[in-house]
C-alpha cells in the first residue's frame, strides 16, 4: 500500500498543512508574529473552540473533558474500547513560535481525516487530541492536560496553584467554562498508544538535512538553585588573599560544571542560565551569588553520578574556603524511553516512502514523556530551521511539514486499520 501517491486528492489535502498551521497559530498572534495562548486565556479558548468546530465539521465526534482537553473521535469498528491517541498541545510560551504544538495537532487532524475519507472508520478507535497545556507559561506546573489524562494530576491540584496575578488554576478553569460538573473526567484507561508529532526544537535534523526524527528517549532533568555566601567588602582596599569573593567562587564552580560534563559524556548538557549577585555594584566584592543549574541526559545513573560528584566537589571547596553553600535541588525528572516497537515502525514507514529518517534523543520535555510512563508512546520530529524554537523566528519548511503528515498517515493506518 502506498497512501502517499495513491490519490492526488490526498496530496492536495496534505498541502493544506501549512495553511491550517497558520490558521490555528493566528489565535493569540502577537505584534512580533509570535503567539500568546496561555492556558485558559481568551485566545486559548477561541483557538480550542474554533478547532472543535473544524473537527466536528469533518465528521468526527468532537468533545472536551473537564480540564479543557479537546478530542476528535473516530470510533473503531472492531476495537471500540482501545484508542490510538494522536496530537499535541495548544498552549504556548509567551511570544512563542507558531509550529510548537500546533503542527502536531494539525498533522494528526489531516492524517486521520484522509484515512477516514479513503477507508472509512478504523478497526481501532482513533482520537485526535488538542491537549490543553504543556508549557507551564501561566501557572507553575507543566503537562496539565496530559497529566490529568494519565492520573499524574487531579482536579484537587488546581486549588492551590496560582498565576502571577493570584488567580488559582481552578478559578481560571471554571472561568473558561470548564467545570467538572459539566464535562467528563479527564482520566482515561482506554489508551492503547499515544503518538505525538512535533517540531524538533533543536539543530540535529536541520543540520543533517533529515526530514523525520524518531525519538528513542526524552532526557531526564535535574535542576538546582545554588547559593554561595561570601563577604562583601571594598573593591580597592581588600587584598586578594583576604577576600571571600562569591562571584570568584561561582565562576570556579561553573567552569568545573561545564568541563566535567564535556569529559563525562558528549550527550550530557549542563546550563547555568541565571545568576544573581549581591550587592551587585561595581566597587564592592560580591558577598552572595545565587545561580541556577540545569542538567540533562537520557541515562539516569549517569545523571546521578554527575550530580553526586558536583555536590561533593562544591561542598569540599566551600568548607576549605569557609564560604557556606546551599545546594537546593527542586526538579528531578527521570528519562523516559519511547516504545521500541512504535519507534521502529516510524522508521520503517519513513524508509518505505523514501523520506529521510534518523534516531534522536529529545533534550526538551514533551507530553510524550508523561504518556511514555502510562502507555506505549512514540514521539516524531520534523526539523526546526537553525534549531530555533519558543520564538517568533521559529520556522519549518512546507516540505518537512508535508513529510510529517505523509509519515503519520501511513503510521496511523498500520496502527488502526490493519
Amino acid at each position: 500500500m502506498d497512501l502517499i501517491t495513491e490519490k492526488k486528492t490526498d496530496l492536495f489535502q496534505i498541502r493544506d498543512v501549512e495553511t491550517l498551521v497558520n490558521w490555528l497559530a493566528s489565535f493569540g498572534q502577537s505584534d512580533t508574529g509570535g503567539a500568546n495562548r496561555l492556558l485558559y486565556s481568551e485566545a486559548w479558548l477561541e483557538a480550542q473552540l474554533a478547532l472543535k468546530n473544524m473537527i466536528k465539521a469533518n465528521g468526527f465526534t468532537a468533545y472536551f473533558d473537564s480540564v479543557g482537553n479537546l478530542f476528535g473521535r473516530l470510533e473503531g469498528t472492531k476495537q471500540k474500547d482501545k484508542t490510538i491517541l494522536t496530537g499535541s498541545h495548544i498552549d504556548t510560551v509567551i511570544d512563542g513560535g507558531k509550529y510548537d504544538g500546533v503542527f502536531g495537532i494539525i498533522a494528526s487532524f489531516l492524517a486521520t481525516k484522509i484515512l477516514y475519507q479513503k477507508y472509512g472508520r478504523p478497526h481501532k478507535t482513533i482520537e485526535i487530541v488538542s491537549l490543553c497545556e504543556e508549557e507551564g507559561s501561566r501557572f507553575p506546573l507543566t503537562f496539565w492536560g496530559s497529566g490529568n489524562i494519565t492520573g499524574k494530576y487531579t482536579l484537587k491540584d488546581a486549588l492551590s496553584i496560582k498565576d502571577t496575578e493570584g488567580i488559582s488554576l481552578a478559578t481560571a478553569m471554571k472561568k473558561a467554562g470548564f467545570d467538572p460538573a459539566k464535562y467528563r473526567s479527564p482520566q482515561r484507561k482506554d489508551i492503547d498508544a499515544f503518538i505525538e508529532m512535533h517540531v524538533e526544537q533543536g539543530l540535529v535534523l536541520d543540520y543533517s538535512n533529515t526530514s523525520i526524527g524518531a525519538v528513542d528517549y526524552i532526557v531526564g532533568q535535574r535542576r538546582f538553585t545554588i547559593c554561595i555566601k561570601g563577604e562583601s567588602n571594598h573593591a580597592g582596599t581588600t587584598p586578594m588573599p583576604y577576600r571571600k569573593d562569591a562571584i570568584s567562587l561561582a565562576s570556579q564552580y561553573i567552569y568545573y560544571l561545564t568541563e566535567k560534563a564535556k569529559r563525562l559524556d558528549k550527550d550530557l548538557v549542563v546550563t547555568v542560565g541565571k545568576i544573581n549577585a549581591k550587592p551587585n555594584v561595581p566597587n564592592v566584592i560580591a558577598g552572595e551569588v545565587e545561580f541556577s543549574l540545569d542538567v540533562r541526559h537520557y541515562n539516569d545513573p549517569l545523571l546521578d553520578q554527575y550530580c553526586d560528584d558536583l555536590i561533593q566537589y562544591f561542598t569540599s571547596i566551600s568548607e576549605e574556603l569557609d564560604m557556606p553553600i546551599d545546594i537546593h535541588p527542586w526538579m528531578k525528572v527521570k528519562p523516559v524511553a519511547m516504545d521500541p516497537k512504535l519507534t521502529l515502525l516510524s522508521k520503517k514507514v519513513a524508509i518505505q516512502h523514501n523520506i529521510s529518517v534518523r534516531s534522536l534523543v529529545s533534550g526538551a520535555g514533551h507530553d510524550a514523556q508523561v504518556f511514555g510512563e502510562f502507555c506505549p508512546t512514540a514521539l516524531l520530529f520534523v526539523p526546526s530551521q537553525k534549531g530555533i524554537s519558543h520564538s517568533p523566528m521559529e520556522f519549518t519548511k512546507k516540505e518537512d511539514l508535508e513529510n510529517g503528515v505523509h509519515v503519520l498517515i501511513n503510521y496511523l493506518y498500520e496502527l488502526a486499520y490493519t
